[in-house]
């Protein structure tokens, strides 16, 4: 039975093909080698039977249509190689007007794929957001990406660098609590990723790693990009497997999702690139219906009622939340107003109590504020919940000490406790909240102090916004600006350095959301975050990034990305062409300065050139107005500060 001929225009004038040349059209899904010679026109396909050669991108030599990849020569009016049986297949052509059609058969219904059922299952679990970059070894499933797309069921966002798609899926996961996916080619594409997946490993964060891989025959033979992708995240991501012909494909997936939901951690799947295509025979995606169970797990009761015990006879306790207390902060702020007791966090849990609390005393430790330091030290008790006791916060092990974590390898993990309570945080301390009658008893109530305590810090503030040498804008007083200028619902994407010890320290949060690389503490973190932000809360929140000059200049090609998708992100970076955090290391370890310079562009311009808001300031007094401009400003904005190294 013949099949339908579809005609589709490949060529609106027919003179841009001249005589004795051939280029590359389309006709449909179908690649086209179209050729002129002798005064007609012929339509071959355009892979050489050899290895695939594009022939569109070859030329005619003495007659014949030579392959750009190896040489090989067919005729170019009907594609007959002499001598050989690997002729090329012809296709019709008509010519009406000055234009050119190419007639293909029709294409049949796309028939399910096995990566069609993975990407299905994957959105049915809700991970609807993969940010990577398309390549050869992965073109199989991003075509399941696109149909799921279309569908409306996946937002793909291409990135520059998938060093920038796994940090913006690790700051996804950060914010929500839910992995989001990000997506690279064999090779160096995946092994890009190794960094951000290693933010999200260490910062508790869930993450799907979906990886193209070559194709299985050739593994081993030391093939292009050829990397041993398995062997390479063994490391790094906790389930970790090789997608295979026999796989149970949805099983597959949806255990990938569990293994990161539930250990809040990374998945990584590969995809060899003939598994990509095969037919999913059937085969139907799943959905987390009955899959999963729930977290909410009360503590043992003997290290409750000793928790109990020890709040009974507290009068000065002070409570120390950390990120991982970040979803349950409503019943700990409940809990600290029945006590009237001060609530500090370390820098990761930044703003997750805000300082205008009547108990907020803002974070604790290297970047943060005398008044925590000063409730932690004056403290007769500590209740410490989804904190790690980093040697960056310094909580105090003088005191009498509460820990409680939903992870019991966090518990105790650093230093003897004297309570450890392992349950879910809402539950747990929502059981202590049952007995606040007996609990706040003899409690001393501590708001005059704290207010006062930030009374004093104000007033130090304000000292040191009076420092000027004259050689940059102080980081203190871009601080204070932003302080007074930001949305009070800004979700903060904070990089490393100074710039992150000072906003800490003299940034006031009220609604806003932190995100940073905690405990890796990676250069370059801040921007892509803001994209996985974005992808997070899209209109509904306000984006800030706050960035030094060396971390934004790692991703800085991914402005072009904001711009595309025109994310409202708005970049502040403080400028001192420095990497100043390692030149006071260097300083304070008795070293030389060295190599710490940087040679930077002018940000406000290169902003400008990507099609997004450039601002620059060199004085402290355009601030205010700079500010307000950048976040007034509907699309991608940058705000480049000239800042002074030294004042900090």
């Amino acid at each position: 039975m013949s099949k339908n001929i579809i005609w589709h225009k490949v060529l609106k004038n027919k003179n841009e093909l001249v005589e004795n040349r051939v280029m590359t059209v389309e006709a449909g899904h179908t690649e086209v080698c179209l050729t002129h010679f002798k005064g007609t026109y012929n339509a071959l396909t355009n892979k050489c039977p050899h290895q695939g050669g594009p022939l569109g991108e070859g030329s005619i030599e003495n007659g014949l249509l030579r392959c750009p990849w190896h040489g090989w020569d067919f005729n170019p009016c009907g594609g007959d190689s002499e001598g050989f049986e690997d002729g090329l297949k012809s296709y019709e052509v008509k010519i009406e007007g000055d234009a050119i059609f190419v007639g293909v058969e029709e294409e049949p219904p796309h028939e399910t794929t096995v990566t069609d059922i993975m990407a299905e299952t994957m959105a049915n679990w809700g991970v609807d957001r993969v940010f990577g970059i398309v390549g050869h070894s992965n073109l199989g499933l991003a075509d399941a990406f696109r149909r799921l797309e279309v569908k409306g069921k996946l937002k793909f966002i291409g990135v520059r660098h998938e060093g920038a798609a796994s940090f913006a899926a690790s700051a996804y996961g950060k914010l929500t609590g839910k992995p989001a996916a990000c997506f690279g080619i064999a090779g160096p594409g995946s092994t890009n990723m190794y960094t951000g997946l290693w933010d999200a490993k260490v910062d508790r964060a869930p993450v799907l790693a979906l990886t193209g891989q070559v194709a299985t025959q050739v593994v081993g033979t030391g093939n292009f990009q050829e990397v041993d992708l398995v062997r390479a995240f063994q490391t790094v991501a906790e389930f970790n497997q090789r997608v295979e012909q026999q796989s149970r494909h949805a099983e597959l997936m949806t255990l990938a999702i569990k293994h990161a939901i539930l250990q809040r951690d990374v998945s990584h799947l590969t995809f060899p690139d003939q598994v990509q295509v095969l037919p999913a025979n059937g085969a139907k995606a799943q959905t987390p219906e009955g899959r999963i169970t729930t977290l909410e797990i009360a503590p043992p009761q003997e290290s409750l009622k000793k928790a109990i015990d020890l709040l009974k006879n507290a009068k000065r306790p002070a409570i120390i939340v950390g990120y991982g207390a970040r979803l349950h902060m409503e019943p700990i702020q409940k809990f600290a107003e029945q006590l009237h007791c001060p609530v500090m966090t370390t820098f990761k849990g930044k703003g997750q109590v805000s300082d205008s609390h009547r108990l907020g005393c803002g974070v604790l430790g290297r970047s943060g504020t005398p008044i925590a330091s000063y409730f932690m030290n004056e403290a007769d008790l500590l209740l410490v919940i989804g904190a790690s006791f980093s040697n960056h916060t310094g909580i105090t092990p003088k005191k009498p000490t509460i820990q409680i974590d939903f992870d019991p390898l966090a518990l105790s993990k650093f230093n003897k406790i004297d309570v450890a309570v392992y349950g879910e945080i809402s539950r747990t301390v929502g059981l202590l909240s049952k007995q606040i009658d007996s609990i706040k008893h003899n409690k001393i109530n501590q708001e005059k102090e704290i207010a006062n305590r930030w009374k004093i810090w104000k007033t130090e503030k304000q000292k040191r916004l009076l420092e000027n040498r004259d050689e940059g804008v102080s980081s203190i007083a871009v601080f204070d600006m932003l302080t007074k200028t930001a949305p009070n619902n800004a979700v903060m994407c904070v990089d490393v350095g100074n710039n992150a010890y000072s906003f800490g320290r003299y940034f006031e949060s009220e609604n806003h959301t932190f995100l940073m690389s905690g405990y890796l503490g990676s250069i370059g973190f801040a921007f892509p975050a803001a994209m996985g932000a974005w992808a997070a809360v899209g209109e509904e929140r306000p984006i800030i990034v706050v960035a030094g000059d060396g971390g934004f200049c790692q991703y800085l090609a991914e402005l072009t990305t904001a711009v595309k998708y025109n994310m409202p992100i708005k970049t502040i970076i403080l400028n001192n062409n420095e990497l100043g955090k390692i030149s006071k290391e260097q300083r304070a370890g008795g070293w030389d300065k060295w190599a710490t310079d940087l040679v930077n562009p002018n940000f406000a311009e290169y902003a400008e050139n990507c099609g997004a808001l450039g601002i620059r300031v060199t004085d402290k007094n355009e601030l205010e107005k700079a500010m307000i401009d950048l976040f007034n400003h509907q699309g991608p904005g940058l705000l480049e500060v000239f800042t002074d190294v030294k004042l900090i």
